[in-house]
């Protein structure tokens, strides 16, 4: 089991915030044709409607990068994640491909703009306090303090200081910048926690997203879609 939380100082700094997250059951691979055909498909036609000048206009990218600012980081130095990928999208650069899990995360936080955390629930540390029988990890959505250690996925050493963190009883596990090596995704994942981060305080599109990766998760992780999480 997973429990979510919001500390007080993102509540204070960033009071519209609300999250979702799926929890799944997955069959990872290394690569997706039918993915990448939807990929393909969704990015051409992304590309017909938007340039990189839409990016200001669009309220979950802009609110993530109001919540960096509240908190204490440069967004332009430091870039969410979701705004990185759609701008990478519109300038006409290809996306990475990483494994099936990773890029549907990616096509999903192009379509809605936030910036999705991507865990193996497994590595997701579980305090040895927790009742025998039914442990439970709880991840606390906190601001990253200075000298705080943390290694960002394929970045090495990230300052995560003023950044929004999820914690778990180990550390820092994920950010809208980059997420840990601790807890990322291969292809030996079998249980995925993929968190929608809504800064703009639209549940109703936050919830969309989440439902989107469930139905991407059906097509192409052969999962049965997993379950909700709002917090």
């Amino acid at each position: 089991m997973i429990h979510i939380e919001v500390s007080e100082e993102i509540r204070q700094r960033c009071p519209e915030f609300v999250g979702t997250a799926v929890l799944a059951t997955v069959q990872n691979s290394e690569y997706s044709e039918p993915l990448w055909q939807e990929i393909e498909r969704f990015i051409a036609d992304y590309r017909q409607r938007y340039t990189v000048d839409s990016i200001k206009e669009m309220p979950s990218i802009e609110a993530t990068r109001t919540a960096y600012r509240r908190c204490g980081k440069d967004p332009s130095r430091y870039r969410p994640s979701g705004e990185a990928l759609v701008r990478r999208t519109l300038k006409g650069n290809d996306l990475y491909k990483v494994n099936t899990l990773v890029d549907l995360i990616n096509l999903a936080s192009i379509a809605y703009g936030y910036s999705i955390g991507g865990f193996d629930a497994d590595k997701i540390c579980v305090p040895s306090s927790s009742p025998a029988g039914t442990p439970v990890a709880t991840l606390t959505l906190g601001i990253g303090q200075e000298g705080e250690p943390y290694e960002g996925i394929g970045r090495g050493p990230l300052n995560i200081a003023g950044l929004p963190v999820y914690r778990d009883a180990l550390g820092g596990i994920g950010t809208p910048t980059s997420d840990h090596e601790r807890t990322k995704l291969s292809l030996q994942t079998t249980r995925l926690l993929a968190i929608v981060n809504g800064y703009d305080g639209n549940r109703q599109n936050v919830n969309a997203c989440a439902r989107y990766i469930q139905e991407l998760l059906l097509h192409f992780a052969a999962s049965d879609g997993g379950s909700l999480i709002q917090f």
